[in-house]
């Protein structure tokens, strides 16, 4: 008992020390609270650098429209990160302009414009406690139902009830992971995006967590980043991004015949992990 109310004063703590820390991007005056969004997201010649010498965007414009999947795929530190930072408004572009629905994000009230966003990362932020209030976290108010829902939808409804204590399970105990796809379909809002969301797992895994998303992003504006290129063959359509550019746009096919970077990547990728299957064999 002393060691999990340690454990929960420490993350108290530090939640604590989260929420009280004031963000560098405030909301403007007259800002307004964001309408249900359509998912038209638009970036109008948009730089971004965290200090004047050193710029991380350069003239970055595309528009992704409502239900469509976007990829964006480039070498580690070619700025992929920043772009679906500044989505959020968890940063302010340096100069341009980012919009959904064809209103500048700086216009919303910064709460109402990350309601609608969920965000799936590499590595999701767990909290020590039972999964079904993890997986309720985005929406606290979820009814059991919905928790049922989520986990079914993200192909971990089995897996979760054949645990002792089923839903009733301590994350992180008995290496016990949840992954941020049951939260974002808890959510369920307009704009999906995903960084790096097969990071790590096998091949087994890894198709289990895509037949999931394609449920997930059904009817969503997805914008995914991968390095793994296998897994945004589908997307409508990938961005190349560069140095911080985006130096080349289309579908996977139409990439591979450009034989640019986006070409240049899949060629790299695809003789390391025939390379692999090689060592295995052996």
């Amino acid at each position: 008992m002393t060691d999990a109310y340690s454990k929960a004063s420490v993350g108290y703590e530090r939640i604590k020390e989260i929420l009280d820390t004031e963000g560098e991007v405030k909301d403007l005056p007259g800002a307004r609270r964001a309408p249900y969004f359509k998912g038209t997201i638009e970036f109008d010649h948009v730089n971004f650098s965290y200090s004047a010498d050193v710029p991380i965007l350069k003239d970055v414009s595309f528009k992704i429209e409502p239900g469509q999947v976007a990829a964006l795929v480039g070498p580690t530190g070619a700025g992929k990160t920043t772009v679906i930072g500044l989505i959020p408004c968890f940063y302010d572009p340096t100069s341009g302009v980012v919009r959904i629905d064809g209103t500048d994000v700086r216009q919303f009230r910064q709460k109402s414009l990350r309601q609608q966003i969920s965000l799936v990362l590499q590595e999701t932020l767990l909290f020590h406690g039972p999964i079904w209030n993890n997986i309720a976290y985005g929406k606290p108010a979820a009814s059991r139902g919905e928790i049922f829902r989520a986990a079914e939808l993200a192909n971990a409804h089995e897996f979760i009830e054949k645990m002792p204590d089923g839903y009733n399970t301590i994350v992180g105990e008995r290496g016990v992971t949840l992954s941020g796809g049951q939260r974002a379909i808890i959510r369920d809002t307009p704009i999906l995006i995903l960084d790096e969301p097969s990071s790590g797992l096998d091949a087994a895994s890894e198709k289990l967590l895509f037949e999931a998303l394609d449920r997930l992003m059904e009817n969503r504006t997805t914008i995914v980043i991968a390095h793994r290129l296998s897994t945004i063959r589908r997307a409508n359509v990938i961005y190349a991004v560069k140095d911080g550019a985006i130096v080349e746009h289309g579908t996977h096919e139409e990439l591979l015949k450009l034989g640019g970077v986006y070409a240049s990547l899949h060629e790299l990728q695809f003789q390391r992990e025939e390379n692999v299957e090689v060592l295995g064999a052996k």
